[in-house]
């Protein structure tokens, strides 16, 4: 049996291990939180290097993205580095392939874009796929990158601004501590509202899932919730805040959904490789595995 294993600086509460059979071949999937510990994280990855098949890199990435390029966190690096044997993927990967794909899905096979929607998609350089994604089926977008990441009240309404601003902050948020501009450890289970108004103004509300557990408001009554990496407590907690309907990029697993990180490193073990895979290995491997947004109507 394979062994993919997501390493995250997330919370221990959130753990998680599934065992799946997918073309014909069984896989265990584990998800391992270290509470925003990083040097836990070192210290996880050196342990198991060479004995699992695929890491992913989960509460954190490897690249920021600055629309047409893309530059390290330095954090990251730090980390990555500790697998000399076992491949490790952060889900960027995914992120421009998976969940491209599945806004492109949406748009044919469902009505969520029959009207032009506005969208609140948290930070388009974590997931600059979706972005475009989202441009293309022809909503109207609020970019939340200066706002949830920096903290600025600037939303941006075009990836052409974004890619300007990007190209001057993106290499000085990479060399930033990680814990500074995305929420780590104890913070994924705290809510802190901020900027309200940008929730209530768009219909759809896209991105990582913990950004936006940490920043909505107390309700949010019609809204849907394009995401991934929820648990069954994270749909209760959705439920209450009176939203409509939640969809996952990533399909269900035993009553979650995992990040794409984990399945990145998936995809990277189902392929035998030792490094993350080329745009159109990720998009046929897709295509074999006939993976389907998951839609769950909350209210």
């Amino acid at each position: 049996m394979k062994h993919v294993v997501g390493i995250s600086l997330g919370s221990s509460e959130r753990n998680h291990v599934v065992t799946v059979e997918l073309m014909g071949e069984h896989y265990k999937i584990e998800r391992i939180g270290t509470d925003g510990n990083m040097n836990r994280m070192i210290e996880m990855i050196r342990e198991l290097d060479g004995k699992v098949d695929a890491f992913g890199l989960g509460g954190m990435d490897l690249y920021i993205y600055a629309v047409d390029r893309r530059y390290e966190f330095r954090d990251a690096r730090r980390i990555s580095r500790a697998a000399e044997k076992t491949p490790i993927v952060d889900g960027s990967g995914l992120k421009n392939t998976l969940e491209r794909r599945s806004i492109e899905q949406l748009a044919e096979q469902t009505d969520l874009f029959k009207d032009t929607k506005k969208v609140l998609l948290m930070s388009a350089m974590d997931r600059l796929g979706m972005a475009q994604a989202f441009e293309k089926v022809g909503c109207k977008m609020t970019y939340g990158d200066l706002a949830f990441v920096l903290g600025l009240p600037i939303p941006l309404s075009s990836l052409k601004t974004l890619a300007m601003v990007a190209r001057v902050l993106a290499p000085l948020v990479g060399q930033l501590p990680f814990t500074m501009i995305y929420p780590t450890g104890e913070k994924q289970t705290v809510n802190k509202p901020r900027f309200p108004r940008y929730f209530h103004d768009n219909d759809i509300i896209a991105g990582d899932f913990h950004f936006i557990h940490r920043y909505m408001p107390g309700e949010l009554p019609g809204k849907t919730i394009v995401t991934n990496t929820v648990t069954r407590d994270d749909v209760e907690f959705l439920r209450a805040r009176k939203l409509k309907t939640l969809i996952t990029t990533t399909p269900e697993m035993e009553g979650r959904s995992f990040g794409t990180n984990i399945m990145e490193a998936l995809l990277v073990c189902m392929a035998g490789g030792k490094q993350e895979l080329s745009e159109e290995q990720y998009n046929d491997l897709l295509e074999k595995l006939d993976l389907k947004p998951r839609i769950v109507e909350l209210n």
